[in-house]
């Protein structure tokens, strides 16, 4: 077991109020995995747990270079600034060290924390967030895992309380409210989360603040599984926490597409979470997103309910995706005069033909006639799209010479002002 010591010092012959030394060894893990990266600044690793065994084996986990405590107020008196990222083992989920740990921590700027709890629920992540605990982990979590945690934990940490969080620009409320657009169908299979994923990965790339995707499908959303995430957290985690909810804790629970920079919000991992969330409470997360987002993307199921209608009232742009089949246009049809009979402003809805060029006898004439609705942006069809879905990989990515990525880059191009950048300044 690492400790703050080395062998043949005790804790009553260390120095523990000079100024500017170190709280553990030099060869301690930097924030960006481990890796001894001169580009960000060290961190040091504590792990806390009453229990011996359960302390040794996370220690162990992580490194020699990692110290260890039975309880959190133990690592109080060796606190002089530095950046520390605390990994709680699972013992202290239930004995109480959580309430320890709040009060640490709101003491102390320059702390963070990890919990790896045996079994993950809605009440114990509440009780984690509000702790001031920034990552709940299932036990056993392996080492990337941890890593990738504490990565995301160590960047959010100050040297000092005069100095910003790092990190914090990404979240910081300037005043000016991002712009929300729904991406909506009336039927399934038109496409619809292909469109919302890819849209959002360009406007990623090419916005200067953060852009999020809300996998609004409460049932059935795909958005994780088409870019290939594994999310620890969900929608419904953010519904649980409404009563304190802001932009610090919805950090927590967004997931980085790591490639783009797009954060995701993804949708419930079991259907019969959808229950617990409705359009109220969609409401105000995408209220909280727009403060710190220059753009919130909502996917939305393929039929109308209220988490639907809210999104589109509260929306600046509704995407209104068609497929170029009769069915499809029929239930487009049936959806704008909905639409209108709910006294939807006409001028933020925006129509979408996905396949437009597919050889099915129909006139792309012929259907904005028949919608009364002009089409914006016509996506043709091509084989690069279910591959890419396939993948995991968005198209605009994968393919980007292609038609679909064109057209798509296009559709994000409506969104931006026209001086946008073509890449997201770092």
């Amino acid at each position: 077991m690492s400790s703050f010591f080395t062998d043949d010092t005790s804790a009553e012959d260390m120095d523990l109020g000079g100024e500017g030394e170190s709280l553990v060894p030099d060869t301690a893990a930097s924030a960006d995995g481990f890796s001894g990266s001169t580009s960000s600044p060290t961190v040091n690793l504590v792990v806390i747990d009453p229990d011996d065994v359960a302390r040794n084996r996370l220690a162990e986990q992580l490194g020699n270079d990692v110290s260890s405590f039975p309880v959190v107020e133990d690592l109080i008196p060796y606190l002089n600034g530095e950046p520390i990222v605390i990994v709680l083992g699972p013992s202290c989920a239930v004995d109480g060290t959580l309430n320890s740990v709040e009060r640490v921590i709101q003491a102390h700027r320059e702390l963070g924390a990890i919990l790896v709890a045996e079994e993950l629920t809605t009440n114990l992540l509440q009780q984690a967030l509000r702790s001031g605990v920034k990552d709940v982990l299932a036990s056993p979590a392996d080492v990337t895992q941890l890593n990738e945690a504490i990565g995301r934990v160590s960047s959010s940490l100050s040297s000092s309380p005069s100095t910003p969080v790092a990190g914090e620009e990404l979240f910081e409320d300037d005043g000016e409210l991002g712009q929300v657009i729904t991406v909506f169908s009336t039927k399934g299979g038109a496409g619809k989360s292909m469109i919302a994923t890819n849209l959002g990965v360009t406007l990623a790339q090419r916005s200067d603040k953060p852009v999020c995707l809300v996998d609004a499908d409460l049932q059935f959303g795909d958005i994780a599984v088409m870019l290939k995430l594994s999310p620890q957290h969900t929608i419904v985690d953010a519904v649980s926490s409404l009563d304190r909810l802001d932009a610090s804790l919805l950090q927590n629970l967004l997931v980085t597409h790591e490639s783009s920079g797009l954060l995701i919000l993804p949708a419930p991992l079991e259907p019969a979470f959808a229950d617990q969330i409705g359009a109220t409470e969609m409401m105000q997360i995408v209220e909280v997103l727009r403060r710190f987002c220059s753009h919130v993307i909502v996917d939305t199921p393929a039929y109308f309910n209220d988490v639907v209608l809210g999104m589109i009232e509260i929306s600046d742009e509704v995407m209104l995706i068609a497929g170029m089949d009769i069915p499809n246009i029929k239930n487009v049809k049936i959806g704008l005069q909905t639409l209108r009979l709910l006294n939807t402003p006409m001028e933020k809805l925006h129509l979408v033909l996905n396949r437009a060029n597919s050889k099915v006898k129909l006139d792309v004439t012929e259907v904005e006639r028949t919608l009364q609705v002009s089409a914006d942006i016509l996506i043709p069809s091509d084989i690069v799209v279910p591959q890419s879905v396939n993948r995991g990989v968005p198209v605009v990515q994968s393919s980007p010479r292609s038609g679909v990525a064109k057209s798509l880059e296009e559709l994000a191009s409506m969104f931006l002002p026209a001086t946008a950048g073509r890449g997201r300044k770092k």
